[in-house]
């Protein structure tokens, strides 16, 4: 998706903020360093000296002239009483006050964050699977014999390197038994049941068909789709195999009637699902940068990751002073991330994607279209609330996905 793509356009309702930069109060604190950056807009406060932050029980409280703002801090997250001092903000010093700040942390500062439907699953368990954009639920009562993890997505490059005699995976494909479920990077491979044909629905598309339906590079690809409201779920990538991507089931252990929750957010469920996987992986591969593709293997998105131990709040102009009738605004856990979109036409942008490209940097992500339409505004939309100082950096974009 090209930036000025309507949300209409990409078929998802996102509520967010448009690209301004116009920030009343932006916080971040990075747990493992013990410290944070205050920034404060000079359109709440003209010198440092009309600022004053104290600690509060589990808070950090704001005092400017356009009135206090109470942070909601997480648990464990203490600020250090009198720590907080003024410090040049550079180039921006005519829109922006900035302060540094120490913070107290107990506990691990390094908190996993919950990887989804990864970490959910577990052999000889049962599970329910339902549709995350109308929580219909889609499999009931699966229970699996064997939970094993793929081999990295691109194995099949590197045979090769350690086998000594012809490729013997070659045009095979790893698929599960009947009661086996496989963990791939994004996705869950596992076997139809008799209930599948009650509650999905498979249509066939092509891709990478620039050059018509006859084009060498045209693929066909059997889509997986929620009967109920029709969101695309995954493939079909044989005859009696599901592949549901993580981005767009919710896994749930099947524990009597319980059911999800219903109004669970889109865009936080798409932020904490998506920054926890790639904090997993980049853990697990010890990297930090990735390509977010699409199933034909085109890049959608090059993600460069920073930290995960950061905890932010940005709260607008109009939000700062008292609001007896809305709750305190909270500072929450996010991954600090750069990106570029190989869509974007600019001088700079196109020589990092040429960068990557060249040098095959990123470990391949791969979601479908939608969902790397609908994460690309996300990330757009958090850029979108960062002060002008850290919204850019080295001609990346900076955003931050909730944990």
């Amino acid at each position: 998706m090209q930036k000025g793509t309507s949300k209409k356009q990409i078929g998802v309702e996102l509520e967010g903020p448009t690209k301004t930069h116009g920030v009343g109060v932006f916080l971040e604190l990075r747990k493992r360093l013990q410290s944070g950056l205050l920034i404060v807009g000079k359109n709440v406060a003209i010198s440092p000296a009309d600022v004053v932050v104290t600690s509060g029980e589990s808070s950090l409280h704001i005092k400017t002239p356009k009135g206090e703002l109470s942070l909601t801090l997480p648990a464990g997250v203490t600020f250090e009483q009198g720590s907080c001092t003024p410090t040049p903000a550079g180039d921006f010093c005519e829109e922006e006050l900035h302060f540094r700040l120490r913070i107290g942390v107990t506990g691990s500062p390094d908190e996993e964050a919950s990887d989804s439907a990864m970490e959910t699953l577990r052999a000889k368990e049962t599970y329910c699977f339902h549709c995350q954009g109308c929580m219909t639920r889609l499999l009931e009562d699966r229970e699996f014999k064997r939970v094993l993890p793929l081999p990295n997505c691109n194995w099949n490059a590197i045979v090769d390197d350690w086998c000594c005699h012809p490729d013997p995976f070659a045009n095979r494909k790893l698929l599960p038994r009947a009661e086996d479920c496989l963990l791939g990077d994004t996705f869950l491979l596992l076997a139809k049941d008799g209930g599948c044909a009650e509650t999905l629905t498979e249509e066939v598309s092509l891709v990478g068909s620039k050059g018509g339906p006859d084009s060498k590079s045209c693929r066909r690809l059997a889509l997986i789709s929620c009967k109920s409201c029709s969101l695309v779920l995954g493939e079909a990538v044989a005859p009696e195999t599901l592949k549901l991507y993580i981005t767009q089931v919710v896994v749930e252990p099947a524990v009597g009637d319980r059911q999800p929750e219903a109004s669970l957010n889109r865009s936080l469920f798409l932020q904490q699902t998506v920054a926890a996987r790639l904090l997993g992986l980049s853990t697990s591969l010890s990297t930090f940068h990735f390509s977010i593709q699409t199933p034909d293997g085109k890049a959608f998105l090059l993600v460069w990751l920073l930290n995960g131990d950061s905890v932010t709040a940005s709260v607008p102009k109009s939000s700062v002073g008292p609001d007896p009738h809305g709750p305190s605004p909270r500072a929450t856990r996010a991954l600090k991330l750069l990106y570029a979109s190989p869509s974007d036409t600019g001088g700079q942008q196109r020589d990092i994607v040429s960068s990557w490209e060249a040098n095959a940097i990123g470990h391949p992500v791969v979601l479908p279209l939608s969902v790397c339409e609908e994460l690309l505004q996300v990330i757009d939309d958090s850029n979108a609330t960062l002060p002008a100082s850290m919204c850019c950096m080295r001609s990346y974009e900076v955003a931050y996905l909730r944990l």
